[in-house]
């Protein structure tokens, strides 16, 4: 069952990690790297089973490829995942050891931060190897991902306004945002300068009062009532598997847009939302914004660049939409096939020049600012 998966699912090496002295559980997944070494965040979460923990890591680390390939990046596929509560667990030492087992892979997997980890969890693994991004700006890096990834969602919501209203303005726009942590708080006061109705919730109620004593403007609502409410775009920002048969019916939008991975419960659901009339922007298409940002780490960062390469999530997304009423297909299926694409003209020529052998990029880690 565990190898069917594997093989079903592409991936070209899976590796589990274990270090009882310090707690640590993990399970890093390497998808593809034609394109590049793979390069994905290290998500801690207190998994239920080690089965879901796995799946976790194989459908996000899959996910991965396909957003390096579509957002033009020249990096592959890669996930982790830390089982645990990290309240309890967190320790200098238990991502210390993540970092040593990091190294033994030689640069094919470089990791960043991810669902309950940060850049102080950053720069402990940065202590044992240098594969690793989204670092203090101190160590050359670009910090917290975070504000890149809501940046990139305002991009990709104008590119589906565009698309349904053939106008990118939020004038007169509601949005339903579901999930207000690291980018889901970023991406409110976005939306606030865009000057458009927000409402809003998270099954946080610190963060949940923190708006409200920030933001008096955002309508608050309960968790589970964010899928009933009636809006323009329809925003989820925390965890997958929100768009299922039992939400789909409930929306009351014309478009779905946000940062979470695996939105959709299953595939199809793609084609759920397309029948209703609704929109649905790609999650690893509209939510590249952050992977953008810290790529660019491994050359010498520069947020400028890093700016300008994630306003191309826009049109990233416009070809998506185009690709989709060309070939009569959803969406999700017209970005998948941009993504594989790339991928396979990539295979082709390294299939041609270097007799399909595989290895990951070289990577100064030097980490020095450009100017």
């Amino acid at each position: 069952m565990f190898f069917d998966e594997i093989t079903k699912m592409g991936h070209e090496q899976v590796n589990f990690f274990s270090n009882p002295d310090v707690g640590l559980k993990s399970i890093v997944a390497i998808h593809d790297t034609t394109l590049g070494p793979a390069l994905g965040g290290c998500r801690f979460l207190n998994y239920k089973s080690d089965e879901e923990a796995l799946n976790d890591v194989l459908r996000l680390s899959q996910g991965m490829t396909y957003k390096a390939a579509v957002a033009g990046l020249n990096l592959g596929g890669g996930k982790a995942v830390i089982i645990g509560d990290p309240k309890e667990l967190k320790s200098e030492g238990l991502f210390r050891a993540f970092g040593r087992f990091l190294q033994t892979l030689n640069g094919r997997y470089i990791t960043a931060e991810d669902v309950g980890t940060d850049v102080t969890d950053m720069e402990y693994v940065y202590m044992e190897t240098p594969h690793v991004v989204g670092v203090a700006e101190t160590s050359g890096g670009s910090g917290d991902p975070s504000p890149f990834t809501a940046m990139g969602v305002i991009q990709g919501m104008k590119a589906c306004l565009k698309e349904k209203r053939n106008s990118e303005s939020f004038e007169g726009i509601t949005v339903a945002v579901q999930g207000l942590g690291h980018v889901g708080y970023h991406l409110l006061r976005n939306l606030i300068n865009e000057n458009c109705k927000i409402i809003a919730t998270d099954i946080s109620s610190g963060i949940i009062s923190k708006v409200k004593d920030e933001f008096s403007q955002v309508e608050i609502v309960k968790n589970e009532e964010i899928y009933d409410v009636k809006c323009d775009i329809f925003s989820p920002n925390a965890l997958g598997a929100v768009i299922n048969d039992d939400t789909i019916p409930r929306l009351k939008c014309t478009i779905v847009a946000g940062a979470a991975n695996n939105v959709l419960k299953h595939p199809e659901d793609g084609l759920h939302l397309e029948k209703r009339g609704i929109l649905y922007a790609p999650d690893y298409a509209i939510n590249a914004g952050g992977l953008m940002n810290v790529s660019i780490e491994l050359e010498g960062y520069n947020q400028k660049r890093a700016v300008r390469m994630i306003r191309n999530i826009y049109y990233n997304l416009s070809r998506i939409f185009r690709i989709a009423k060309e070939d009569n297909i959803p969406t999700y299926l017209a970005a998948d096939r941009l993504a594989e694409q790339r991928l396979t003209i990539l295979r082709k020529i390294k299939a041609a020049y270097i007799g399909g052998t595989q290895s990951p990029r070289s990577i100064d880690r030097r980490r020095k600012h450009s100017i």
